[in-house]
């Protein structure tokens, strides 16, 4: 019996260690037979576990690095990769093969999981890289209550028994997110810096970046924004008296505020609004405080904050910083106050009116340049095209005056401007319905794009004038979609609204060319101009596209799919007895995706989804997501009755376009697919507001924190789900004109884009290889330069020559190189090796007949001037064919009529190949000795391509002899006749040393090549002459055998190749 014990300074540690032995190690004892086995692995767990603890305290500490460096030799002897592969962290665990585990030492670098163990004389090693992981998730097996299972595409992975396991799986998720988005997905590498430089990755910078994204999510700032400082504080909140706890995050323009306590309040500081921040007195009842003064007349009191003075200083360098690049302009034309600032806005006790929120600086060069300048829209469209309602005046202005009497008692409670205090008390007033009046400015103020209005003035005008005029593809799809905008409101049916539309996504198309122009941009930007002025319209449609819906509107659109997969997740955990039902919810996924990227505006009359726009402007896509799952509980019933998609879509449409805006003061504007609502009997009608109630009510318990994680863990799944399809229609396309077996092929294409990625992990960036880029089609998705496709060559290939094989690489990518920009697809690597693999002899010499002309034998290709020792073999030997009989033939009769037959079969159709020189020649022949090297049949297959080489230089020398005016002398042929070699020799090539070769040789070669030359038929049929050559190029190659030694030595054969490139070369010297 093993005895384990939990020991601890307190009772409280003793219980807490007992629960961890209890939770992590007891379970697994039972799979080991002996008492050994239990005490070896117990101890080694303990052991690990201790210097792992030791060595975290240490990175804790900041103080001597011994542990890491280490665990970095460790790693780098153990899995031999390149010093461009940088370990992140490392943990101790297990890894659970089948139900035994195996304790060892997991390594986090920046392009692979790698696990290392040696466990009862037995070692043990994985590499996983990160972008080849398909899933990343938490789980429990039968020993086991919490485990980490990682999912490639062939295999599941468990790994267990950590100190904290909490953060191991954090750091997993986000190196695979960083990984994937840094090597699978172009659009977001362009737009973030940090993913460009990978090996600056550490744990430290992976935790920043996570905490990054959260603000920047949180507050819904823009992508560029970088949090400086996250300090616990109180803020002085007015609204309820007291100070409420919460954290104060610092960015580059931001000052902002959240509470412990989800929704109790948040603030929004823009520098660009802030005209000081004070440290005030310190006192016991108001410890460490700072005040920050804005121009609206507010101040924020800030206390208890660690640090206060190097925060207060650094917040006044950036503030300074912010005013010197955009400098505040104040509207003189206000007659209220000359002084106002142009958020008008003023203090919490007085007027109530929002101020004109468009900038007006630069107005006399405004005034001076509005001739030439474009004109734009002055008000929201819907103040000139208002359209009177089914409901009375009266009745309709009064619901209106009550909601902006509301409104106005908040903005005197809470502020107005975009700092104001933001609490669960303005989600109410959202969730009613924003005022006609005021849903514009508010839009405005909730998406922060008031802040970039003011920030950038005359930007848009000058957008405008800049791409007015020109036209593009993008132009032409705006043009296209231009009325079909809103068709049956009034402001589209209208040249004003048409021109103000176009205006807006041709400018935004010009400032953001990556994202150009998408449909559904068309409908969400014609409600914005009927709610905003043209200018406000362009930077709600910036906030929209680049800050609340990220990744949404670029080419693959996916951050949709990725909030699509969350949405079905989201499904499953709140609707289970649906998702059960509808067993396969991507077809739900499929319906809602227009419910995320036109928030609802197309499928739901335009009154109601307004009110929706409110929502999302307040609370981003948490509001659609939880819209989406009350929509769908409304409707559970029906769907779960439906007997196939189009039923269920039946049933969702009917309900989405019956759902009314009681408090509209509009009429009703019907949705795109008002079609599917021609009902012979009333359908029950349901109220917007009280939709909106339920979804805040049953399913607004979604923080912004959880929706972020769970949109890591999908954004894996969506982007190698378009990596599969990506593989897939490759292999479609390429499998019908190959004899390569599907499975085989599947196994070439991870080769090959393998050998791309391990590209992308340890070399700088050529220019001639492009990173990967999912916009092009699919078969071009992947390309590999030349080096990368040596490589795969030598893995791969049958053709193997030794020395030579690298050479005869560079001249197959030559010729597979059609288009000669230096990059070919997977199609035309696979193309080749099924001639290798499957091809017929004659395909098979065409094949190397054309490696050795033009344009795969170059004039400089770094081989082909190799020498022979001697001339190549003797043209004067009596070349007879040996019968069965013994008796002998004479050669040159059977040779002629062989030329001939070939001369009569040859297909006319086929374009005839150029003939090979005698330099080509003998390139062609010494690939062939390469190739025959190490072969079991080797000498016979040496004295055969012996005697048909002499029998083809005997054919060149007829043809140069009927070809040429007698230049070459005959008694060069003599010597060149006496200086035969016998057929035996294995070597007939010297070493590669040109400058040994005496003068007077290199002119001989050059005077006897002259005209000779020979042609593929005439190689062709010497070949056939010969059994033992038809038997070499015919005899079945086994590629799986290939493939299995590939896989396992393509990473040794790139990092030998890096590591022999960053040596000095080695010069050897010459026996």
């Amino acid at each position: 019996m093993t005895d384990i014990e939990a020991k601890g300074a307190t009772l409280e540690e003793i219980n807490q260690h007992w629960d961890w032995l209890e939770q992590n190690l007891l379970h697994t004892l039972s799979v080991f037979d002996n008492k050994d086995d239990i005490a070896s692995f117990v101890k080694g767990k303990v052991k690990a576990l201790i210097a792992e603890e030791t060595s975290s305290r240490l990175a804790e500490q900041e103080e001597e690095p011994e542990k890491f460096r280490e665990a970095l030799v460790k790693f780098e002897a153990r899995f031999n990769f390149p010093e461009a592969e940088k370990l992140v962290t490392y943990y101790s665990c297990c890894c659970w093969k089948g139900r035994v585990p195996r304790q060892g030492w997991l390594y986090l670098s920046i392009n692979h999981l790698c696990f290392y163990s040696f466990f009862l004389g037995k070692e043990l090693k994985l590499i996983v890289p990160w972008v080849d992981i398909q899933k990343l998730e938490r789980t429990s097996n039968v020993f086991l209550t919490d485990t980490i299972r990682i999912t490639t595409q062939n295999k599941e992975r468990d790994f267990s028994m950590f100190l904290n396991l909490d953060e191991v799986f954090k750091i997993m998720e986000q190196l695979a997110d960083v990984t994937l988005r840094r090597l699978l997905d172009n659009e977001v590498f362009d737009l973030d810096p940090d993913l460009q430089e990978p090996s600056q990755i550490t744990k430290r910078d992976l935790e920043a970046r996570a905490q990054n994204e959260f603000f920047r999510a949180f507050f819904r700032l823009p992508r560029q924004e970088k949090l400086h400082s996250v300090v616990d504080c109180s803020l002085w909140t007015p609204f309820s008296r007291c100070h409420t706890v919460g954290r104060m995050f610092t960015s580059d323009r931001y000052i902002c505020f959240a509470s412990k306590e989800d929704g109790c309040c948040n603030v929004i500081l823009p520098l660009r609004e802030v005209v000081s921040i004070e440290k005030m007195e310190d006192t016991s009842l108001l410890p460490n405080p700072v005040i920050v003064s804005i121009r609206s007349k507010m101040a924020f009191q800030f206390i208890e904050l660690k640090d206060r003075d190097s925060l207060v200083g650094s917040l006044l360098v950036r503030l300074q910083r912010v005013h010197a690049n955009h400098p505040v302009h104040y509207d003189t034309s206000q007659d209220e106050d000359m002084t106002s600032p142009v958020f008008h806005s003023t203090s919490m006790c007085g007027d109530h009116k929002f101020g004109d929120l468009e900038m007006v600086s630069s107005q006399n060069s405004e005034e001076s340049e509005k001739e030439k300048s474009p004109r734009l829209h002055p008000e929201a469209l819907i103040s000139v095209f208002q359209q009177s309602g089914s409901q009375s005046p009266d009745l309709r202005m009064s619901r209106e005056q009550i909601k902006i009497s509301l409104w106005n008692d908040h903005f005197v409670e809470y502020g107005r401007t975009v700092c104001m205090f933001r609490t669960e008390k303005i989600r109410k007033l959202v969730a009613m319905g924003i005022p006609e009046s005021l849903r514009g400015k508010l839009w405005l103020l909730f998406s922060d794009a008031v802040t970039d209005l003011a920030s950038h003035p005359g930007y848009y005008g000058n957008l405008v004038e800049e791409s007015m005029g020109k036209c593009c593809l993008v132009t032409e799809e705006i043009e296209r979609d231009l009325h079909r905008s809103l068709p049956e409101h009034p402001a589209f049916q209208n040249e004003t609204g048409i021109a103000a539309l176009r205006r807006v996504l041709t400018a935004y198309a010009h400032r953001n060319p990556k994202i150009g122009y998408c449909q559904s941009m068309n409908i969400l930007t014609s409600v914005l101009l009927l709610y905003a002025k043209e200018e406000e319209a362009f930077w709600l449609l910036v906030a929209v596209c680049e800050r609340m819906l990220p990744d949404y509107f670029n080419h693959r659109v996916i951050g949709a799919q990725v909030d699509q997969s969350v949405f079905e997740e989201l499904i499953k955990e709140h609707l289970p007895e649906l998702a059960e039902h509808m067993n396969d919810l991507s077809a739900l996924a499929s319906i809602s995706l227009s419910w995320f990227l036109t928030l609802f505006l197309s499928i739901m009359p335009l009154e109601s989804a307004v009110s929706v726009v409110d929502c999302f402007f307040y609370d981003g896509i948490k509001a659609i997501f939880q819209l989406g799952l009350a929509v769908l509980e409304a409707n559970a019933e029906g769907l779960c009755s439906s007997k196939d998609d189009g039923q269920a879509l039946m049933v969702l449409s009917r309900f989405l376009d019956h759902i009314k805006n009681e408090d509209s003061p509009g009429p009703s504007v019907g949705s795109h697919h008002a079609f599917f609502s021609d009902d012979q009997e009333p359908y029950p009608v349901t109220d917007i507001a009280d939709l909106i109630r339920d979804s805040y009510e049953k399913f607004g318990d979604q923080s912004v924190e959880q929706i972020e994680h769970l949109r890591c863990k999908h954004r894996i799944r969506v982007l190698q789900g378009h990596e599969d399809t990506t593989k897939q229609n490759v292999l479609r396309v390429v499998t019908p004109e190959v004899s390569i077996l599907p499975e085989d092929l599947e196994e070439l294409y991870d080769l090959f884009k393998r050998e791309h990625m391990m590209s992308c992990y340890w070399e700088q960036p050529r220019p001639v290889a492009p990173r990967h880029d999912p916009s092009r089609p699919y078969a071009e998705q992947y390309r590999i330069d030349v080096r990368q496709f040596t490589h795969l060559f030598q893995l791969v290939s049958p053709w193997t020559c030794g020395a030579h094989t690298e050479i005869l690489a560079e001249r197959t990518f030559r010729l597979l190189d059609d288009n000669m920009d230096h990059l070919i697809e997977f199609k035309a690597f696979v193309s080749c090796l099924d001639v290798m693999y499957n091809g017929e002899m004659n395909e098979k010499i065409k094949l190397l007949y054309r490696l050795h002309i033009p344009p795969a034998l170059t004039e400089n290709d770094r081989d082909s001037q190799s020498p022979l020792k001697n001339p190549l073999l003797s043209t004067s030997r009596p070349l007879v064919f040996g019968k069965s009989n013994g008796d002998a033939i004479d050669y040159q009769k059977q040779l002629k009529q062989m030329i001939k037959d070939l001369a009569k079969e040859k297909d006319k159709t086929e374009k005839e190949l150029p003939k090979m020189s005698q330099r080509e020649f003998i390139q062609f022949c010494k690939t062939l000795y390469s190739m025959f090297h190490e072969d079991p049949e080797e000498n016979e297959l040496y004295q055969a391509i012996a005697t048909v080489t002499t029998l083809l230089l005997q054919i060149g020398e007829v043809g140069q002899r009927s070809s040429s005016s007698g230049s070459c002398s005959q008694e060069g042929g003599e010597e060149l006749r006496a200086s035969a070699l016998s057929p035996d020799q294995d070597s007939v090539f010297a070493d590669n040393n040109a400058g040994k070769i005496p003068q007077d040789s290199r002119t001989f070669t050059e005077e006897v090549e002259g005209d000779w030359t020979v042609s593929l038929e005439h190689i062709l049929a010497s070949l056939l002459t010969e059994q033992s050559l038809v038997n070499f190029f015919e005899k079945p190659l086994d590629i799986k055998s290939k493939l299995e030694n590939a896989k396992i030595n393509q990473y040794s054969l790139k990092t030998f190749e890096m590591s022999r490139q960053s040596q000095p070369e080695l010069k050897l010297n010459n026996v």
